[in-house]
């Protein structure tokens, strides 16, 4: 099988994207070379990287709280699973070995908090699917930072695609994640996982432990008051459904601007950003000082650089939408033609 027949046998199996990165390149270009997430350390042998993308239905980002994002992530990331191990299951059998990674692990010996073996962003990103955002979220051109991702390791070698050089994110001059994140997690071209996961993971592991410390120490009333508290319930939520024990703070992800499906169905709900404050927007004033005169900043060193794009943002959005709004007058007009 070559590349082009894997990706449309991913395409048949329900993949909204699929891309191809080479392992050879991954093991050269670790995110973070002092714990480097690379193939060869879970498989000597493997060639190529195919990379599954499925998109998060954007209903759930025009919702008044975070539960249907959270509920539909968990349904997300089962589906996409679901299409990664038949791709694998189907190479495989056609004499190639693979393997599905999990989208969403931890390895504490690697460094700490959600790292894991493999970043599925800068997996992504190899396999030219978009570039980091100001946020570090991956960007694709279709659906924005709105995605999941899951890799499948392969001994089989298939041609791998072109990283995209130009960066899909508008940058400094947009800043709109930086303006809705609650917490002012959004660093330049950098996150603060800390404060992140304060509000993403409001039910998460630390959330967890934090909880039953203060209940191990806590006297007989208060401990009645806890079990029946709401944190509690929510630890049960997050172990039967998954809702609020990862990063699920969708704010970032409904206010990006690319993507069409931003256009179609959150440009209008998305437009106000309540969370907005002055202190944010003279933050993303300095972060558009800092590039405009070459100042060094991590987020864009000369190793970074290479998943934000090196090429510096040309427009990509902005012609995006306007083909998007073209092709939108078209159906409507052929749609009164019809009638």
């Amino acid at each position: 099988m070559n590349a082009e027949e894997v990706k449309q046998l991913g395409t048949e199996l329900g993949a909204d994207i699929i891309g191809i990165a080479s392992a050879q390149t991954l093991n050269a270009f670790p995110p973070d070379p002092r714990w480097p997430q690379t193939p060869e350390k879970i498989l000597k042998t493997c060639k190529s990287v195919i990379v599954v993308v499925h998109h998060i239905p954007v209903a759930a980002f025009r919702a008044k709280s975070n539960i249907p994002v959270q509920y539909i992530d968990m349904l997300v990331l089962r589906r996409m699973d679901r299409i990664a191990y038949k791709l694998a299951d189907k190479l495989e059998r056609a004499g190639h070995p693979s393997f599905v990674t999990a989208a969403q692990e931890t390895d504490w010996n690697m460094k700490s908090a959600s790292y894991g073996h493999l970043s599925t962003r800068h997996l992504g990103i190899e396999a030219g699917l978009g570039t980091f955002g100001l946020e570090v979220n991956i960007l694709t051109p279709e659906y924005g930072p709105r995605v999941y991702l899951t890799g499948i390791l392969t001994e089989l070698e298939l041609e791998p695609d072109a990283p995209m050089t130009e960066q899909v994110c508008i940058g400094e001059s947009c800043s709109r994640c930086l303006y809705a994140c609650p917490t002012d997690a959004v660093q330049h071209y950098g996150i603060d996982k800390r404060n992140c996961a304060t509000e993403a993971q409001e039910f998460g592991f630390m959330t967890a432990t934090n909880f039953f410390m203060k209940y191990v120490f806590a006297d007989r009333e208060k401990k009645k008051n806890m079990i029946k508290s709401r944190e509690l319930f929510g630890f049960w939520q997050g172990l039967l459904r998954v809702v609020g024990s990862f990063g699920d703070c969708p704010r970032c992800l409904a206010v990006c601007p690319v993507g069409n499906d931003y256009h179609a169905f959150l440009a209008d709900p998305q437009k106000v950003i309540p969370e907005k404050t002055l202190e944010k927007v003279a933050k993303a004033k300095r972060f558009k000082d800092a590039r405009k005169n070459g100042e060094d900043i991590s987020g864009l060193d000369d190793w970074n650089i290479r998943w934000v794009g090196p090429g510096g943002y040309q427009g990509i959005v902005a012609r995006q939408m306007q083909e998007f709004k073209k092709s939108q007058k078209e159906k409507k007009k052929e749609k009164e033609e019809a009638e």
